[in-house]
């Protein structure tokens, strides 16, 4: 008959011997078998390895030639918005410049006076603010890029090609010519250089022919007249 009692193990009726250590509730049970990798998994191991690296370098390249990709797209994108800008500005600007030749002349003829003077500092303020240059003065050496001669003529007073009047002038933005300032340029006087006559080849003095020198009369002796029969 038992009295409720466990032992080590937990098994009722069971007694520790008298004299053994008592066991530590805590301790884990250490298993009879522990499993020891296989050699032959190692190489399945390493493989897998390397396809995991390779498949990161795939991504990595993927992921290296989209961000180059949007690089270039945002380049383009804000190339392509300063190009807009500056078409828009060279449009309203190319409009206004009949405005700027009227003002121009008027400065010219002293029209331009009071507040109307007033007005037009003002816009050519403005202009210039959105980056219109004006350009075109007398003197100034003549250049194709920049200047459209009208007339042209020769002076003494010049050593090369220059602009001596203004008809209009001339405006750009930056590098970019709006508008080629229309002028009258004069060339320096050619040198007159003397004019040589070719020289004529002298033909070749002719012999006089000589006669064939005349018997005198005296010297000359009668035919014989043909005796009559």
């Amino acid at each position: 008959m038992t009295d409720g009692t466990t032992g080590p193990q937990g098994t009722p009726g069971a007694q520790a011997a008298p004299g053994a250590p008592a066991e530590d509730p805590t301790e884990q049970p250490v298993p009879d078998f522990v499993p020891v990798p296989d050699e032959a998994d190692e190489p399945d191991l390493a493989a897998d390895l390397a396809a995991a690296r390779a498949a990161v370098a795939v991504l990595t390249n993927d992921v290296q030639r989209l961000q180059a990709e949007y690089v270039n797209y945002k380049r383009r994108v804000d190339r392509d918005r300063g190009l807009v800008k500056e078409n828009a500005t060279y449009s309203v600007l190319s409009s206004l410049l009949p405005v700027l030749d009227d003002l121009d002349r008027a400065r010219e003829h002293g029209e331009l006076e009071g507040g109307f003077k007033a007005i037009a500092d003002s816009l050519e303020r403005t202009v210039a603010g959105h980056g219109l240059v004006k350009f075109g003065a007398p003197g100034d050496e003549f250049d194709p890029r920049l200047h459209e001669a009208l007339m042209h003529a020769y002076s003494a007073d010049v050593t090369t090609t220059t602009c001596q009047h203004i008809v209009s002038a001339g405006y750009r933005m930056g590098d970019r010519v709006v508008r080629p300032a229309k002028v009258t340029v004069v060339d320096p006087e050619p040198v007159s250089q003397p004019v040589s006559q070719p020289v004529s080849q002298s033909e070749p003095e002719q012999e006089p022919q000589q006669e064939p020198e005349q018997e005198p009369e005296q010297d000359r002796q009668p035919e014989p007249a043909d005796e009559q029969s």
